[in-house]
């Protein structure tokens, strides 16, 4: 047993999400393993500077105390963002599915269970597989990963794995790989921390057998001699150092093996927070194609006003914008602060939220919606952690607008297989509605009424979507003599289509 068996939370990101639900005010101390502890330093602009101590399982059943820091993003004037990118052509009518909720890793066969429902996938719609991490990790849930190389993981097989790719490229869905090299597991001690990497599995290309060099210098607890972080710091797990060329071309060795051997075909990059968002576009350009999807995930934080929402949350979104810019607009960004937005809006009938003071939707989405990834809930956010879910009552009508929507829309597979039929057949109708009227990322919105008990939005003046429990529309009413047409409805949602 070494220090690495924690009872794994991803640290940073969980903690921006426990702030984001207002859950931490102040300080809270609890003493299991993965509990946290936090102290949360307010500036005028807010929450900036964050602390937390996370308590991790060691050997003999004591608790070690992990202190994570995580920087702040520095602000940055508006940026303005292009209107199409080349590579947004080709996966500007994606629909993604997020294949698995947080403990699908103690699922006997989750590879063999995902192949089954392959059929269904692709008659459901979905373009788009984002697939868990596959390499051999210290946690079951695959983020902190270990040896590379090595695809027998909590989820299957090297075999399996390669079994269901093959299925998903037969029915012409394309297979997302969950990658996590902010950070990585060392195999032995040096100076009294795990530092030593080992490279156990026989492989082409360069060899991952790194010492404390590949490890950031100021990462604080593991003792590296790399040069300075470039990104955010996670605490667990030693911070690789993006800036030595030898450790990236290591990496690109690694992700040009799983595309061009194992068969995937785009990156959904976890915690990118943690490295330059330059090393994402080097990334990209070596080991993929253009036709590519690839989507990072940068948690941003919502701005509070104590336990109000603010109605301007343009401080994450230009974030997400000077990311994307970064990354030479090579990865499209996971849109939070539409997600925080939408589910505030819904959860307390305050869809004025739903547009901005420049009539444009409020999140990434109203100023980039060709490289936004939107989404209801994942396996964090929802699933059975829940640090920061969706209200289970609007679920449907939170799939209601991101289908409707422009940017590309991701369904989490706990709401489309496990959540019951009606739900099922929900998100069926509206992915068929999308496709129907072609509906794609860069379609164009305009939003009608944006008020406390309604919204009502036009689509491409293909889709009129009105969400909220208001029923006399007044003369937003879509008109039958216009073409309008009814085609779905539920909980707080009406789609009419124009035929």
């Amino acid at each position: 047993t070494t220090s690495y068996l924690y009872s794994i939370q991803f640290v940073n990101k969980h903690f921006n999400k426990m702030l984001s639900q207002k859950n931490i005010t102040s300080k809270s101390r609890t003493t299991v393993p993965g509990a946290f502890s936090a102290n949360i330093k307010p500036t005028p602009k807010g929450v900036v500077s964050k602390s937390i101590t996370h308590f991790s399982k060691v050997s003999c059943g004591k608790l070690k105390r992990n202190n994570v820091k995580i920087a702040a993003v520095p602000e940055a004037g508006v940026v303005a963002a292009p209107t199409s990118t080349r590579a947004q052509d080709y996966y500007r009518d994606t629909i993604l599915l997020q294949s698995f909720g947080w403990d699908s890793c103690t699922k006997p066969n989750f590879y063999g269970s995902v192949e089954s429902k392959v059929p269904e996938i692709q008659e459901s719609g979905y373009t788009h597989i984002w697939l868990p991490p596959p390499s051999q990790s210290v946690s079951p849930q695959g983020y902190m990963p270990g040896q590379l190389y090595n695809l027998k993981s909590n989820y299957g097989s090297k075999e399996s794995l390669s079994s269901l790719l093959k299925s998903l490229k037969s029915h012409n869905i394309k297979s997302v790989a969950d990658i996590v090299i902010n950070h990585r597991c060392a195999d032995d001690m040096v100076d009294g921390v795990y530092n030593k990497f080992r490279d156990d599995v026989d492989h082409q290309g360069r060899r991952i057998d790194w010492g404390q060099w590949a490890i950031t210098s100021n990462d604080p607890n593991f003792k590296g001699t790399g040069n300075p972080d470039t990104g955010d710091d996670y605490g667990p797990a030693p911070d690789l150092d993006h800036a030595n060329p030898e450790l990236r071309a290591a990496l690109k060795d690694w992700l040009k093996w799983l595309h061009e051997d194992i068969g995937f075909e785009g990156w959904r990059l976890d915690f990118v927070r943690g490295y330059g968002a330059r090393f994402v576009k080097e990334y990209i350009d070596y080991t993929t194609t253009d036709k590519s999807f690839n989507v990072g995930e940068f948690w941003v934080d919502s701005r509070w006003n104590g336990s109000e929402l603010e109605y301007n949350q343009d401080e994450g979104r230009q974030k997400l914008v000077n990311w994307l810019n970064g990354n030479g607009k090579t990865c499209c960004a996971f849109d939070f602060s539409t997600k925080g937005i939408l589910q505030e809006a819904m959860k307390k009938t305050q869809y004025w939220r739903l547009k901005d003071a420049q009539g444009k939707a409020p999140g990434l989405l109203g100023w980039w919606p060709g490289m936004t990834v939107t989404f209801v809930d994942n396996h964090d956010t929802g699933s059975t952690q829940q640090h920061w879910p969706f209200p289970s009552s609007h679920v449907s009508a939170g799939y209601a607008y991101i289908l409707t929507h422009p940017g590309i829309p991701c369904v989490f597979w706990d709401h489309a297989f496990t959540w019951g039929p009606d739900l099922n057949k929900a998100i069926k109708t509206l992915i068929t509605l999308r496709k129907a009227a072609g509906i794609h990322a860069d379609s164009k919105l305009e939003i009608l009424c944006a008020e406390a008990d309604m919204y009502v939005a036009r689509i491409d003046n293909k889709i009129t979507l009105k969400l909220g429990p208001r029923y006399d529309m007044g003369g937003y009413l879509p008109k039958a003599d216009l073409g309008w047409k009814l085609a779905t409805y539920g909980n707080d949602y009406a789609i009419w289509k124009r035929f």
